[in-house]
């Protein structure tokens, strides 16, 4: 053979048996929820010492294939084995101790007792049916002093990845620099921790799971036989009717062409609800980036085209169980607005 073509050969074959990189994975597909240091934002706080000291390799490797359904954190189906390892030990290098190895034979206990005892000292914070506090990670959903949001515990994705060993020695130690406590601190045995464990369990077959929603347009569109300046009179009476405000109104090449120069027939106008703003806010802040609400008219060939963003669309990419029922009610107001304008 050839010694240029051997060489080309091994060359290939030891680009194709890299290790893939870890960092840049993580770089790629987790620091924008987790931060690129870990310290946590929509992603919770992964390079927390007390959170690597208590989860497996095994935990962290199965949480990126399966994700949380409908809790914000997605999964990462696609990537290959070898690649959500190195996303672990990657994750794994902010800490300075062994990953710890838990083992996955069932704890026995009294899943009626426990179901008592979750009541008492775990609802609170997690649920009264596990289903995790409400919001995300980021500041302005959640309380300045809790450094993340309790998870669902009633999750497909958490009960799939956690071994009950691994939660069994959670509830006893609890995590510092989170809300977390001890519960052995809490006076709380080591057999009731036990009927915990074995009531979450029991959760499973019950656990939230992913659903595939249907397809829905990426954005509404309406018609009206008016001219611009008569459609755009008709949806701020309809928004206005709809107890939306309206903020202003825009030319759509404002900002783009000299002033002056702009086209008339194309429009931008800016209106909100603010209570439902901020309620969608408070729930996931990524709403920001389709609130407040705009819709852009478009005259043309005697026709006013009235286009706005599916907020029930957008909401989908964003994991969410709870943002998509308000962005679905969004949708269905948008639609209202402007069915009665195109009218």
């Amino acid at each position: 053979m050839n010694k240029f073509l051997l060489f080309l050969l091994i060359l290939l074959q030891s680009s194709a048996w890299a290790e893939p990189a870890g960092g840049e994975l993580y770089e790629q597909h987790c620091a924008i929820c987790h931060g690129a240091d870990g310290k946590g934002g929509v992603g919770v706080p992964l390079a927390l010492e007390s959170f690597l000291e208590s989860v497996s390799d095994e935990y962290l490797s199965k949480t990126i294939h399966v994700g949380r359904p409908g809790r914000v954190m997605p999964s990462f189906a696609e990537l290959s084995e070898n690649e959500i390892n190195a996303i672990v030990q990657h994750i794994r290098g902010w800490s300075k101790k062994k990953a710890p190895v838990y083992s996955s034979q069932p704890i026995s206990g009294d899943k009626e007792e426990g179901s008592r005892l979750y009541q008492q000292k775990c609802a609170s914070c997690h649920g009264v049916d596990a289903q995790g506090g409400t919001g995300t990670g980021v500041t302005f959903s959640r309380p300045r002093d809790l450094a993340i949001i309790a998870p669902a515990l009633a999750n497909h994705g958490f009960l799939q990845s956690a071994s009950d060993e691994m939660i069994k020695q959670t509830l006893l130690h609890g995590r510092k620099e989170t809300p977390m406590i001890s519960f052995i601190e809490q006076g709380v045995t080591e057999r009731q921790i036990d009927h915990i464990v074995a009531y979450l369990r029991s959760l499973q077959g019950h656990a939230t799971k992913k659903t595939e929603g249907k397809a829905l347009p990426a954005y509404l569109k309406y018609e009206s036989e008016e001219d611009i300046e008569a459609t755009l009179a008709a949806l701020k009476k309809a928004a206005v009717g709809a107890n939306f405000r309206i903020i202003r109104e825009q030319y759509l090449e404002d900002g783009y062409v000299e002033k002056g120069k702009e086209d008339k027939k194309k429009i931008i106008l800016y209106f909100c609800n603010f209570n439902m703003l901020n309620k969608a806010l408070a729930i996931d802040p990524r709403v920001g980036l389709f609130l407040p609400c705009r819709v852009t008219l478009i005259e043309k060939d005697n026709k006013v085209s009235m286009i706005t963003i599916n907020p029930a669309a957008m909401s989908q990419r964003f994991n969410n169980d709870e943002l998509n029922k308000i962005c679905e009610e969004m949708s269905v107001l948008y639609e209202e607005i402007l069915e009665e304008a195109a009218l």
